[in-house]
This record gives C-alpha cells, sequence and structure tokens, in this order.
C-alpha cells in the first residue's frame, strides 16, 4: 500500500511518500526537496511555490506567505491580529471571514485562506504522483501540537479539496519520533525524548516520554520570536550595513530594497549550511547601484550568536520547567526544516550536538593545524589519543596581530564528526567528516 505524508509549514512544506515499507520525502520539479509554502496571484494565474517566492519583489501585495498562521482562524484571534499587521498582502474581514484582498489590475477578489492552503497540497500532491501516480491519495498530514480543532479542521478540509484522502493529521513532535523510528523498533522500555524545532517563523520544543512504545508529551514551548526568518533577517542587515559602509548610502527604509537583500541573504543562509562562504550579488540594489558581498560561515554564525543563544536558553528553560536535567534527557530529535540550523543542546543531551570554538594563531605564520583528541578513563588515569587533524594553509601573514581561527565540530545524526576550521578574516575554510566506527 502506498501513502503519502505532508508537512505544511508557515514558510516551507514538503512530501515524502510510504512504498514498499520506506518512506522517502520526494524532491519536486526544481530538484528541492521544500517547497516554498507561498503562492502569488496575477491577472489570469496562481504561482505556487520557488517562481511565486521569487516574483514577491515586484508582486508582493498579491502573493501571499505564512498561510498556515492565519488558517482557522478569526479576526479577534491575537496570533490573526499579528499576522493580519504584519502581512504585505491585504487581509481584511467580509462577511465574517478573514479574506486576502488580490487586486490584480483588472479585478479584486477576495480569497478565502483554505484556498490558498489547498493550492500548496495540490503542488505536493503533484509531486508525489510524480513518484507514486496518481491513484495515490491517501495522506497523513502534520500539525503543530498548539493547533485547535478549527485549525486542524480548516487543514484537512484543504487538503481533501485538493483531492486528498485524508487518513489522519498527526502532531509533529509525534510524527519527528516516528521518523526516527524512536519506540518503535525496541518498544519496550521508557526514555525521555528532547524533540527541537526551529521552523520558518517559530522555535516548538517538547519533552516526550515514550513508554513501551506509547508516546506521552511532557511538557512543550512554542517562541514565535525565534525561526529561520529572524535568522535571513539578520543577514539582510548585516549586507544592508555593508552597503552602507561602501556606498553612503542607507537602504533600511526603502521597502524594495530590503526585499531584495531579504532574497539574497535567504539564498546565502542555505548555501552557508554546507559551504564556507557565499556570495550575494545584486543587479541595481539602489540607485542603480549593484551590490556584491561575500559572507563566511564564521561571520554568519557570529552575527546569529545572539539567536543561537537564545535557542539554547530556550532548552535550559523547558529542561527546567519539566523537572529534568540534561542528564534525564536520552536522546535528543532534531526536526527542522529547511530553514533551520542545528544548535548546540546542553551537555547529556546526546545527538545532534554542535560546539565552536574561537583560537588565536601568531599573525606571523601561514598554516594552521588543528589536532582532535579523544580521552578514555577517569581523572588522573585519563589517556589522550588524537583522532584526525584539519590544516587550514595559505593565510595571509601579518607583521602585527592574530589570525581568529573559528574552529566547529557538528556531531551528526548517523554519528559521524564534522569538523570546520575558518580563518575569520578571509572565509578561508577546510572541513573534514570522521565516519562512525562500524
Amino acid at each position: 500500500m502506498a501513502a503519502i505524508g505532508v508537512h505544511l509549514g508557515c514558510t516551507s512544506a514538503c512530501v515524502a511518500v510510504y512504498k514498499d515499507g520506506r518512506a522517502d520525502v520526494v524532491a519536486n520539479d526544481a530538484g528541492d526537496r521544500v517547497t516554498p509554502a507561498v503562492v502569488a496571484y496575477s491577472e489570469n494565474e496562481e504561482v505556487v511555490g520557488l517562481a511565486a517566492k521569487q516574483s514577491r519583489i515586484r508582486n508582493i501585495s498579491n502573493t501571499v506567505m505564512k498561510v498556515k498562521q492565519i488558517l482557522g482562524r478569526s479576526s479577534d484571534d491575537p496570533q490573526a491580529l499579528k499576522y493580519i499587521t504584519e502581512s504585505k498582502c491585504s487581509v481584511i474581514e467580509k462577511n465574517g471571514k478573514l479574506r486576502y484582498k488580490i487586486d490584480t489590475g483588472e479585478e479584486t477578489k477576495f480569497v478565502n485562506p483554505g484556498d490558498v492552503a489547498r493550492l500548496i497540497f495540490s503542488k505536493m500532491k503533484e509531486t508525489a504522483h510524480s513518484v507514486l501516480g496518481s491513484d495515490a491519495n491517501d495522506v497523513v498530514i502534520t500539525v503543530p501540537f498548539d493547533f485547535g480543532e478549527k485549525q486542524k479542521n480548516a487543514l484537512g478540509e484543504a487538503a481533501r479539496a485538493a483531492g486528498f484522502n485524508v487518513l489522519r493529521l498527526i502532531h509533529e513532535p509525534s510524527a519527528a519520533l516516528l521518523a526516527y523510528g524512536i519506540g518503535q523498533d525496541s518498544p519496550a522500555g521508557k526514555s525521555n525524548i528532547l524533540v527541537f524545532k526551529l521552523g520558518g517563523t517559530s522555535l516548538s520544543i517538547s519533552v516526550m516520554e515514550v513508554n513501551s512504545g506509547i508516546y506521552r508529551v511532557i511538557s512543550t514551548n512554542t517562541d514565535d520570536n525565534i525561526g529561520g526568518t529572524q535568522f535571513t533577517e539578520t543577514l539582510a542587515q548585516h549586507l544592508a550595513s555593508e552597503f552602507q559602509r561602501s556606498f553612503k548610502h542607507d537602504v533600511r527604509g526603502n521597502a524594495r530594497a530590503m526585499m531584495k537583500l531579504m532574497n539574497s541573504a535567504d539564498i546565502a543562509k542555505h548555501s552557508l549550511s554546507t559551504l564556507g562562504s557565499a556570495n550575494c550579488f545584486l543587479d541595481s540594489l539602489y540607485e542603480g547601484q549593484d551590490f556584491d558581498c561575500n559572507v563566511s560561515r564564521a561571520r554568519f554564525e557570529l552575527l546569529c550568536s545572539p539567536l543561537f543563544n537564545k535557542c539554547i536558553e530556550a532548552i535550559r528553560a523547558l529542561l527546567e520547567q519539566s523537572g529534568f536535567a540534561a542528564d534525564d534527557i536520552n536522546k535528543g530529535i532534531d526536526e527542522s526544516g529547511a530553514n533551520s540550523f542545528t544548535v548546540l543542546f546542553p551537555s547529556g543531551t546526546p545527538l545532534p550536538a554542535r560546539r565552536q570554538h574561537t583560537l588565536q594563531a601568531p599573525g606571523s605564520i601561514s598554516s594552521v593545524c588543528l589536532e582532535l583528541y579523544e580521552s578514555e578513563g577517569k581523572n588522573s588515569a585519563k589517556e589522550e589519543n588524537k583522532f584526525a587533524q584539519v590544516i587550514l594553509q595559505d593565510l595571509n601573514k601579518k607583521e602585527n596581530g592574530l589570525h581568529d581561527i573559528l574552529a566547529v565540530l557538528t556531531m551528526k545524526r548517523d554519528g559521524s564528526l564534522h569538523v570546520t576550521c575558518t580563518d575569520q578574516e578571509t572565509g578561508k575554510c577546510e572541513a573534514i567528516t570522521i565516519e562512525v566506527a562500524s
């Protein structure tokens, strides 16, 4: 039996297919495993996904984003009021219902948020059918733990309007545990799991108890002030500062220029997830002036360090609220999507984990060797064994001063260790991956 799983987030959506005993996330027609949850309206067509997101600079007032935040909500809902204030596409109340006001020049139409969600679900169905064929329409949909009945019903109705047969709505933290096979292969015994999700617009953390294959939410918390969008905005503000430093123009008050910077920052952010640096080039950013700026991963992480720290503090606060110490958590699960970052979990939480150190080396040298050691035994009986090294070469020598080197160690879910060594001045980077021992 083939089935489809869909996650509709505030900024992105993705689809997985279950067939022959395994589940695989399906790439869309652009080759991406996530699709922007964006719908743009023009005079005679509705565009969904990446093309809609890319066209928002010239069609922002008719481009709907983050529809999940308003789906199933009424005008007196605080979340809806916040969304209406921030939305670049006008939202009004018509006949007691919230509607998007779309003005394409030829006509003005009022679009139900459910119809926007339907178009995104249709895009997900089309992506799934590219693998399974058109006969597969059974779907399981993830929903946030704090969704009320109205929001769940609106989401289910939108999926059914897209032609899906909705088998079940499942809470996102539980879906993450199922995806990792937690409590399924070896259901006996009890364990505590920390589920971490840094999405496009919010940070959600849950402490789950797994007991004999049964999931129970012990505590959960969502912070709407931390998300991938905030990381993008931080980078866009940095680019604006660099433009002002180079050309003596402050573009922060220019909505069109800032939207261009947000687009460029968003692309660069994703590149920096795997690369040591990213180039941001914008044609005619302001008054015909082109802008070209290179951003290193080290610089980006430094800019976003306050946000990383907020993520860590949110984890600590939830553990304290739950009455747990870090050592009480048996495993950490990263549920995050396309706009996410792996962050440092408190000591005692196994995976995924991340640590960074800023090192200084004499400016007179042109290469740096970072050596990695593991220790065995306890206290005075410890033995340290070197197991890897990273060499960063061709550094610019300095007569005075020091080289600032950022070392980042990231433990992956498969147990491998990824290490990067970056010169913070030039962005020059070397990286190695130490595979898990078999």
